[in-house]
């Protein structure tokens, strides 16, 4: 499968679009000067591009196993992960405290796009990782920092998060596993989870499992919960894996995409763990660890949506097929709705990519500051990312395989592979609708502040842009003004009218962030700049007024409709 890493792009966001010099000129990260970025990217390509790369097919074709209670990973992915953290790419935004780089979450996000392009199923396992030892810097005591962290960040061990049951999705209130105090201060886990990624491995010496589970005094729902850390196996006195702990797998689902990476089954009994956080507190504490993941699989979708995009081109670009009115090659890359499709998936990667690292960037300065302003910013834009990402992810995985006519739907072109990998995006780590619904549920607690204080900014930048771009200027102006006044309808609705255009209001703010975002590239970029802002905002920016024109429908329509209604 053909992949270069876009690192033009990604230079071009970071020191033209998305204000990546702000984080600069904080002292936390003042280490991440141009040439360390372009270092990092640089060498992150290579990895992707030499290494991952040509385990993308052989993971899918030779998928993970469970072999007499041993996982079984993909030829390859052992040699390949431990390149990913010998080079020191586990823990690049880790702190230095526990061996990280301490580098930006910005460019650990530009790195986890190109890992998910190069090969999804293996990119999984350091984002695992990653969010566990933010978790861990954040929550756990002193001791279980000194214990796991250091092996995490090494790449060493490898971490999970268990939350999922067979009666508990969504609902994680409604979980089971209980969690009873032994006498040494540990607690003994039992119970089960369901679709663990990377539940164990046949490459690292140890697997770390954040596992929640209820105390004995632990009250009903989401507020009884605890976080226990339970490690496959008990660290010795050295720090090094010791006794087997009671923890299995009992068997990897059977998933549409993502073979090569083991999605588990797992069974905890009397497995011995620590409490991380404090009682009761555990949804806080893996809160930081979803948050993280949400913006890594929000990354996936994109990364996805890249490789999807230059496999397409590569084929168009060879595959000869009818005539076109203008003289050319005869390769389809010269028919108009082929030329559309691509220029689209272009457009709206670019766009996405853009909010990815601007959310990124927000995290970093609320790092960085401790302002809360970034951080309400940084939340903000969190549920966007990862739904949009998606969802763009997917839709984009889709077009590739179109693009490739009847052999995009023939395995063997690796076309069909992007959509089946990428299509569990939108729905692990809160589905896509729990992400609008958070949006316009708790990410408007403030009466949607942080969100007018967006859109001004876009209202402010599109004005500015007027003297020179007046044709792409006013659209995103007027659109922003749109999104300021369904915005202000939103926040006086009740919750059930805003979950019901939840999912239309979260794509008509990505439509505007994107198109703010190309406008700024047209202002600061070159003539192929200016003509990929046109395609975003003159083709793609308008369905930001259809989306809105479902927000205001409201809920009332959908109940009009019974159960029965909908049944055949």
């Amino acid at each position: 499968m053909p992949y270069r890493a876009p690192i033009r792009d990604f230079t071009f966001l970071l020191d033209q679009i998305v204000g990546f010099d702000q984080v600069r000129a904080t002292e936390r990260f003042a280490e991440a000067t141009p040439d360390t970025t372009q270092a990092i990217l640089t060498e992150a390509a290579r990895l992707c591009e030499d290494v991952m790369v040509p385990l993308q097919r052989a993971g899918d074709q030779h998928p993970a196993r469970l072999e007499n209670g041993v996982v079984r990973t993909p030829p390859g992915f052992g040699e390949a992960f431990r390149a990913i953290a010998e080079g020191g790419w586990v823990g690049l935004a880790a702190s230095p405290d526990h061996g990280g780089m301490g580098l930006p979450q910005t460019l650990a996000t530009a790195v986890n796009e190109m890992m998910s392009s190069a090969c999804l199923s293996l990119q999984i396992a350091p984002l695992m990782a990653q969010g566990q030892i933010e978790a861990l810097e954040h929550h756990a005591s002193d001791e279980i920092k000194a214990r796991f962290l250091p092996k995490l960040v090494s790449g060493e061990w490898i971490g999970t998060m268990n939350l999922t049951e067979p009666q508990a999705g969504s609902d994680v209130g409604a979980l089971r596993t209980k969690a009873e105090p032994n006498e040494d201060g540990s607690y003994a886990i039992t119970g089960q989870k369901i679709y663990i990624s990377y539940g164990d491995n046949d490459f690292t010496e140890n697997v770390c499992h954040l596992v929640l589970a209820r105390l004995p005094d632990g009250g009903a729902g989401t507020r009884g919960i605890s976080l226990f850390m339970v490690p496959k196996f008990i660290p010795d006195a050295d720090g090094n894996p010791g006794t087997r702990n009671g923890v299995r797998v009992i068997s990897l689902e059977h998933k549409l995409g993502l073979h090569g990476s083991p999605t588990a089954v797992m069974e905890y009994d009397h497995a011995t763990g620590w409490l991380v956080g404090a009682p009761h507190k555990g949804m806080a504490a893996m809160f930081t660890m979803m948050n993280n993941a949400r913006v890594g699989v929000g990354v996936q979708g994109i990364g996805v949506a890249e490789g999807a995009l230059q496999h397409a081109l590569a084929h168009a670009r060879e595959r000869r097929q009818g005539r076109t009115p203008r003289s050319g090659t005869g390769a389809i890359v010269e028919h108009a709705d082929v030329r559309r499709m691509l220029a689209q998936m272009k457009a709206e990667i670019f766009a996405i990519r853009a909010i990815a690292l601007a959310n990124s960037t927000a995290i970093d300065m609320a790092t960085a500051t401790g302002s809360d302003e970034w951080a309400a910013r940084a939340a903000l834009l969190t549920p966007i990312t990862k739904a949009h990402g998606t969802d763009i992810g997917v839709e984009l995985a889709g077009m590739g395989v179109q693009i490739h006519g009847g052999m995009g739907f023939i395995e063997e072109t690796g076309a069909a592979q992007y959509l089946r990998d990428v299509r569990v995006t939108t729905i692990y780590e809160g589905t896509n609708g729990i992400q609008a619904m958070d949006l316009v549920g708790r990410k408007m607690m403030d009466g949607g502040e942080a969100a007018f204080r967006l859109l001004q900014e876009i209202e402010d930048g599109a004005e500015a842009a007027r003297a020179n771009l007046p044709d792409l200027a006013d659209p995103v102006w007027q659109a922003a003004e749109s999104l300021r006044e369904a915005t202000e309808w939103l926040v006086a609705q009740d919750m059930t009218d805003r979950f019901a255009g939840a999912t239309a209001y979260l794509r008509a703010f990505a439509r505007v962030l994107g198109a703010h975002y190309h406008l700024r590239a047209a202002l600061a970029g070159d003539a192929p700049r200016r003509a990929l802002a046109e395609v975003f905002i003159k083709r793609i920016l308008p369905d930001h007024a259809a989306c809105l024109a479902a927000l205001r429908a409201g809920a009332e329509g959908l109940y009009a409709l019974s159960d029965d209604d909908l049944a055949a």
